[in-house]
């Protein structure tokens, strides 16, 4: 008697199918294609959430550049004399308080060049 693997063939064509949900034209109705596009976005995934560590480390850093603009200081000097006054604050943290407690951003500049 020939095997089919009727069942589980249909339930891992559905989880394929349902994974490629969303996706236009046969990306989304071709099995062959549906493999192909999961494959694809599974690596995009995969690279995305390391690059979207970096993006962010950029983006804070860029922020707290701005705001140490403003107190005639260089985001390279700010880090350096933060280092020596002992102060631990990671960068999301300083670029949350530039944007939303600018006056405790600048106390916090204020004690580093003391």
């Amino acid at each position: 008697m020939r095997v089919r693997y009727g069942k589980a063939r249909h339930r891992k064509k559905k989880r394929l199918f349902r994974e490629a949900k969303g996706n236009v034209g046969g990306r989304s109705k071709l099995l062959r294609t549906v493999k192909e596009t999961i494959v694809r976005s599974r690596a995009y995934a995969y690279r995305d959430r390391r690059r979207r560590k970096r993006d962010f480390r950029r983006l804070w850093i860029i922020r707290i550049a701005a705001a140490c603009g403003a107190h005639d200081l260089s985001y390279s000097r700010f880090i350096n004399l933060l280092k020596k006054a002992n102060i631990g604050l990671n960068r999301k943290m300083l670029s949350e308080l530039a944007i939303h407690e600018p006056e405790v951003f600048a106390e916090i500049v204020r004690i580093a060049q003391s």
